[in-house]
């Protein structure tokens, strides 16, 4: 992509990418939930951009829409913050369900990278169900909801706008890191040359 002139990595890149090297198939699913599939496994893909792949000691992963007003009825999602985070997990979670009913292993694969696409870490981890009773929410400055864990550490946002939800992950320690070397931009004319374009390939209809 970096070859062709391309300015970043859409999920979409890192799906065909990713099922391409395990030989899967990239259904791109718009749940996310079972993106790449092979035999019984599944992955959800995400990519992040951050400034500093190899500092970056979490990142967040948007991880759909959860509506608490169209699976729960709950129309204000400000009257009562905890009832609402609650119902985002429970959404979360029933998607999880129907993935295990299909696939034996879910697991989510993540591709950190700069904004240069020359600096990047990789690593997996499982896809799992969140118990609701294992966090407390509150409202940001911004109107969003916090689901924080029993140390206070935030683990998800939920923005009531949208109702996108996402998951914040650590990077492990062990994921892996590696660099590419900038290749000089294709030109139009060597791609031209490469395929023996020919003007004949072309037909003026009057």
């Amino acid at each position: 992509m970096i070859y062709i002139g391309r300015k970043d990595v859409s999920g979409n890149d890192w799906g065909d990418a990713f099922a391409d090297a395990i030989g899967g198939t990239h259904l791109d699913s718009p749940v996310g939930i079972a993106d790449v599939v092979l035999d019984k496994n599944c992955w959800s893909m995400k990519t992040v951009k951050v400034k500093d792949p190899f500092a970056s000691k979490t990142v967040r992963l948007i991880s759909g829409r959860c509506s608490p007003d169209y699976s729960y009825g709950i129309t204000d999602p400000h009257e009562d913050v905890q009832k609402t985070g609650e119902a985002v997990l429970n959404i979360w979670n029933e998607r999880i369900n129907i993935a295990t009913d299909h696939y034996s292993r879910l697991r989510t694969s993540v591709l950190v990278r700069s904004y240069d696409l020359l600096s990047y870490r990789l690593f997996e981890e499982e896809t799992t169900r969140y118990r609701t009773t294992d966090y407390h929410w509150i409202v940001n400055s911004n109107g969003n909801l916090l689901g924080l864990d029993r140390d206070d550490k935030v683990c998800f946002t939920w923005q009531p706008h949208g109702s996108q939800f996402t998951i914040h992950t650590e990077v492990p320690e062990e994921a892996v890191k590696f660099t590419l070397r900038k290749p000089p931009t294709l030109q139009k004319e060597d791609v031209l040359k490469a395929i023996n374009f020919s003007d004949e390939w072309i037909d003026i209809l009057k």
